[in-house]
């Protein structure tokens, strides 16, 4: 059994922002790749994808469950049909990118996202649109772990419990897609599962203070400063990978 290395500053950094993500995907249904994943992969680039996508994982199946009465998988049939060929484009680019290439992609997908949530208009989520964005979920979530900007897009406008419940779904047929074509292409590994074990408890609570607080914290604050977050963190990504 590999050293987790519970008490080293760096797994404690790494508890704190899955601590943060966990905490905003809760309260806004999204977000735990977004906040945490660049910021992650610089402290160790294992973290990323594979362990984040567990993580993922972990708080997309309780939260599912949390809010089961208001999910409609019927809607959600063509992004799942998009998602599989994506992630399998997604896996596939990881055996030929380079770490400061994914550096790049990373901030890019965090900056992107950054701009769906900023976009003052409604995109209604046809059943075309609907595979597009499965698709790309799957690319973005299989090679950066980052999944959530395209679905978001798209169902943004629904009422909050909806949406929790809905991307939430979504989320946990992604994650199990997604770590599987990273299996296959050797990116998730017992190695990886190890490094996931301590991020899961602090996920945990990061749900748990959120479920605890949804009705007394500001919506809009709360977007407001994961904007702030984002824009740092993916902005740092990019930096990183240039230099």
């Amino acid at each position: 059994m590999p050293d987790l290395g519970l008490f080293e500053t760096s797994t404690l950094l790494a508890m704190l922002l899955i601590f943060m993500g966990s905490f905003v995907q809760t309260t806004i249904g999204f977000g735990l790749a977004i906040v945490s994943a660049p910021l992650l992969f610089h402290i160790s680039h294992d973290y990323i994808p594979g362990p984040i996508s567990l993580v993922g994982l972990f708080i997309s199946l309780i939260t599912a469950f949390k809010y089961r009465k208001n999910i409609g998988i019927g809607g959600l049939k063509l992004a799942l049909y998009g998602r599989i060929p994506g992630s399998m484009v997604g896996g596939g680019i990881l055996l030929y990118v380079s770490a400061s290439m994914l550096s790049i992609g990373l901030g890019a997908f965090v900056l992107l996202a950054v701009l769906v949530s900023a976009l003052p208009f409604r995109i209604a989520p046809t059943p075309k649109r609907m595979l597009v964005a499965g698709f790309l979920s799957g690319f973005m979530g299989t090679s950066s772990g980052i999944g959530g900007p395209p679905m978001a897009l798209l169902l943004q406008h629904q009422e909050a419990n909806n949406l929790r419940g809905n991307l939430s779904a979504f989320f946990v047929f992604s994650a199990v897609i997604s770590l599987t074509v990273l299996a296959v292409v050797g990116r998730f590994t017992l190695m990886h599962v190890w490094l996931a074990l301590p991020l899961i408890p602090v996920a945990f609570l990061g749900y748990w203070v959120a479920m605890r607080t949804v009705d007394y914290v500001s919506k809009e604050w709360m977007r407001r400063i994961s904007l702030v977050l984002c824009l740092v963190s993916g902005s740092y990504a990019i930096w990183q990978g240039l230099s």
